[in-house]
């Protein structure tokens, strides 16, 4: 079986635009898991520069699967491994939940495996 390692990251300036739903950072942070794979997250990394706290979400078809929130000028380290499998033709990508014109950058470095 042969795998392949994917990684979602970089460094995106962000204005937030609410609480109630999560923004695109970037249409880089999205990635299209090919049907007949399996998609594996294996750790999600980020860091926040702003004064508070924001949160990166890791969303499946649009919709939320795992919250991780980093503190005002913090950073947060999450490994995801047998977390669960996610299967083809799904999408993945990071939103970002924060505060109406807050404004900062956050790094974010999410891990995956496909096979």
């Amino acid at each position: 079986m042969t795998s392949k390692n994917l990684f979602l990251q970089g460094i995106y300036p962000f204005e937030g635009v609410g609480l109630d739903a999560p923004a695109t950072i970037s249409e880089d942070l999205a990635h299209d898991v090919p049907d007949g794979v399996v998609n594996q997250p294996l750790y999600f990394r980020g860091g926040n520069t702003c004064s508070e706290l924001v949160t990166v979400v890791l969303l499946r078809d649009g919709k939320p699967m795992r919250w991780f929130p980093m503190a005002a000028k913090g950073d947060v380290n999450v490994p995801l491994r047998v977390v669960e499998d996610i299967d083809g033709g799904s999408r993945i990508e990071l939103g970002l939940l924060a505060p109406v014109g807050v404004s900062g950058c956050v790094v974010v470095d999410l891990g995956m495996v496909e096979h």
